[in-house]
């Protein structure tokens, strides 16, 4: 019998098996969520946005905070958004593993940061893996990129358009490609 709620087991990075007794609770809070993703896609108003924003992941969003509608979250509450960020249109934020972006980051449109995945082994593979991502200060992450599960985007750094990254970026590179690697320094 678990003694720890699921969503503190998937902040632990514990593995969530399909027949978890609790896995249930993750769908029934994405559903949730979407309620108030509906409300926040369709807002115009910087404030109401961040409002929204801060009702879906739990925590205050700074004012200097920008984000341009739609965004995608399957969860929030995993989510935690510095000062002076900016995500631009269409990003998808899958979190359950949680994710951090720190003070001054910029997020391009169209990329995603997916903290969840799945063992490869066809017995296993409804099972549940999450690892977190770490975006820190000053990082931008260009156009279409893809952030993997337990990657940490060093401070200062740039991921190319389109690149997958699937290993930790240092701080003060240039990172680009599938997958990802250094291309320069800053």
């Amino acid at each position: 019998m678990q003694t720890t709620d699921i969503f503190e087991r998937l902040k632990k990075g514990e593995t969530i098996l399909p027949n978890d007794l609790e896995a249930y609770k993750m769908r029934e809070a994405s559903y949730s969520t979407k309620k108030l993703l509906v409300q926040m896609n369709n807002a115009t108003e910087p404030g109401e946005i961040r409002d929204l924003l801060s009702q879906i992941t739990g925590t205050e969003i700074d004012e200097s905070v920008a984000v341009f509608t739609p965004l995608y979250i399957n969860y929030g509450k995993h989510t935690k958004i510095g000062k002076n960020v900016f995500i631009n249109f269409d990003c998808v934020f899958l979190d359950l593993g949680g994710i951090t972006i720190e003070d001054n980051v910029l997020i391009a449109p169209k990329v995603s940061l997916l903290t969840e995945g799945h063992p490869t082994s066809i017995e296993d593979r409804h099972s549940l893996i999450p690892k977190p991502i770490h975006i820190k200060k000053n990082a931008w992450i260009g156009a279409n990129a893809t952030i993997l599960q337990g990657v940490t985007i060093g401070e200062n750094s740039v991921v190319a358009a389109g690149s997958v990254v699937s290993k930790d970026v240092p701080d003060n590179v240039i990172v680009g490609g599938t997958p990802a690697k250094i291309r320069k320094e800053i």
